[in-house]
């Protein structure tokens, strides 16, 4: 902390307060994080420790801070945020075509791009990811069996690997053998292979609204039609929702996010994820499960899966260690139930076999017990970092902004004032070089025009903070011209 002198022309205490707000609404200070001492404090500002004390009771009092016995005060969690966002249910609509493909694709044009404020796309930032471990590892792993490392991996996968996730798999609940999990190119390959081995042309797939916008692009790439069911921020997907969907529809597959879906970090309730298999399992609908942003929760339990539940081998779950190990080394899985030799001769069909060097290392890593100290700091610096963007949505955004308040994940689910056209807000931002995406991308039908989604994956910044308090200003002006 630098230090400075807090001068006379108003109350010290105040300027202290003052000085720990600006603190944490930079990022200095993080959710949870342990503030300076009385006396540490006292001594960089130039105030008596009565002084700070005085402020500390101050921001307490303003429920900024909490203190704790014995330990000091702490930033406490979440202390100023915009109202929850609730997305509204909408009647259910007929089969569609999907026809999203052409905004989808501008949206994609800013992954990998280091000249672009990083709203749009979700991933961690390289300072949040085990680089150092993983690229020692890698060498090592290249260097001493380069036989290995240079040939093709096994269809399904390095058998080290495959076996490290039948592990984990068994760890969270999910009965599996080292025979089930499949290897693949990213979760994006595992969610393709999952629809092409369950769907055919035409076929209906029924869907959470809102929900990933490239699974809307894998069903038309498919040529799919999409039944669209509500997902509630606070609980997700209803099974009375879906039951109703099965009587009305001739549906032949699903595909769910049940923990923190992108983008509205909805998270369903065990019991409700229990009620969702079991009816499907009851009339052999195949489930596809998103599990990519699981590993990403705030609370102290991980949360379920639907695999969990499953008895007939209807759910094929999807992940990866893009979200929380290397988005780069394009590694992810599946754990494909009775579909697995379906599975396997679409995988040899597709690209034979994931990078060999990518899955040795990342099999070593777990293999040396890292996952789990990783998972824990990361898990940590994302929460922290959602906390310190919603702070500065409250404070750049217009009034009637709401947000999602998640329990987990990467992201944030804006809802703006209905002035607010999200795919011209969009192009505004990408002609200051700020990526975000549009909520009309979301949905099949024509919802969530007010709505974007902000990823919180790379730490705040300057850089962050100005695109947020841009975007803040051309939201605003879209409300004073309507």
């Amino acid at each position: 902390m630098q230090t400075a002198t807090v001068g006379h022309d108003t109350y010290r205490y105040q300027a202290v307060e003052k000085h720990i707000r600006t603190m944490i609404e930079t990022g200095a200070l993080g959710l949870d994080d342990k503030l300076p001492s009385l006396r540490k404090l006292g001594t960089n500002l130039g105030v008596s420790i009565s002084t700070v004390n005085q402020a500390y009771v101050e921001l307490e009092r303003k429920g900024v801070i909490e203190a704790r016995p014995r330990s000091g005060f702490f930033v406490r969690q979440r202390s100023t945020r915009l109202p929850r966002t609730e997305t509204s249910p909408t009647p259910m609509d007929e089969p569609r075509p999907v026809t999203r493909s052409g905004l989808i694709q501008t949206v994609l044009e800013s992954v990998g791009r280091d000249d672009i404020v990083p709203l749009g796309v979700v991933a961690p930032g390289a300072d949040l990811l085990p680089f150092k471990d993983l690229s020692k590892i890698t060498a090592s792993m290249v260097k001493n069996d380069p036989a290995r490392a240079m040939g093709y991996a096994p269809i399904p996968g390095d058998p080290e690997l495959v076996r490290q996730i039948a592990f984990r798999s068994m760890e969270h609940g999910i009965p599996t053998t080292p025979n089930d999990p499949v290897v693949t190119a990213g979760c994006m390959e595992a969610l393709y292979i999952s629809l092409r081995s369950v769907c055919r042309r035409g076929d209906t797939v029924l869907i959470q609204s809102p929900t990933y916008y490239c699974f809307l692009q894998l069903l038309e790439t498919l040529g799919l039609r999409a039944v669209e069911i509500p997902s509630s921020p606070k609980g997700g997907v209803s099974p009375k929702d879906l039951a109703h969907a099965l009587k009305t529809f001739d549906i032949s597959a699903c595909i769910l996010a049940p923990n923190f879906n992108n983008p509205d970090s909805s998270l369903t309730p065990e019991d409700a994820k229990r009620e969702i298999v079991t009816l499907l399992a009851e009339r052999d609908i195949p489930l596809v499960e998103d599990d990519v942003s699981t590993d990403i929760y705030f609370t102290q339990k991980r949360p379920g899966t639907y695999k969990q539940f499953d008895e007939k081998g209807l759910v094929l779950l999807c992940s990866s260690f893009s979200k929380t190990l290397s988005p780069g080394y394009r590694v992810g899985w599946m754990l494909p139930g009775r579909f697995r030799q379906k599975v396997l001769e679409i995988k040899a069909t597709t690209n034979v076999s994931t990078s060999a060097p990518a899955q040795m290392a990342i099999a070593e890593y777990l293999r040396q017990g890292r996952m789990e100290r990783h998972l824990k700091r990361l898990r940590s610096a994302l929460e922290k970092q959602m906390d310190t963007m919603q702070l500065h949505l409250e404070r750049h955004f217009p009034e009637g902004t709401r947000v999602t308040h998640p329990q987990g994940g990467a992201v944030l689910w804006l809802e703006l004032p209905k002035e607010v056209d999200s795919v011209e807000l969009f192009f505004q931002a990408r002609a200051q070089s700020i990526g975000i995406a549009p909520g009309a991308i979301f949905s099949t039908q024509d919802k969530f025009t007010n709505y974007i989604r902000l990823s919180c994956g790379f730490p705040w910044s300057e850089q962050i903070h100005q695109g947020i308090r841009t975007l803040g200003k051309m939201a605003a002006a879209m409300t004073e011209k309507a």
